[in-house]
């Protein structure tokens, strides 16, 4: 058995569905995070898999996963020193719990 794009393309939809589940579902902020990173693995997935099954394209895949690292990243300090600026603020890092403290 030949593992082909299809299977790159099932297990990144499962990523996704995942991450996206986890962003819509919980209230934590760090778990939110952590749901976001799996959508950006998700897309990581599907530019290393067509790179591989698709190697003539102008641009390779593999570079935009490394952007798309990079971008997680950034997207993940930035986040993290919210969260923690928050949690200084209101201790707390429910995002329910926060919006209803700004009224």
């Amino acid at each position: 058995m030949t593992i082909g794009i299809e299977h790159y393309l099932v297990v990144s939809l499962v990523l996704f569905l995942l991450g996206l589940f986890i962003v819509v579902t919980h209230r934590n902020g760090v778990r939110i995070l952590m749901g976001v990173e799996l959508i950006l693995n998700s897309a990581n997935l599907n530019f290393v898999a067509f790179n591989r099954y698709m190697p003539d394209s102008a641009l390779s895949g593999n570079v935009f996963a490394i952007f798309v690292i990079i971008l997680a990243a950034a997207e993940a300090v930035v986040a993290l020193a919210i969260v923690l600026a928050v949690y200084q603020q209101f201790s707390t890092i429910h995002m329910d719990e926060i919006s209803n403290m700004k009224h």
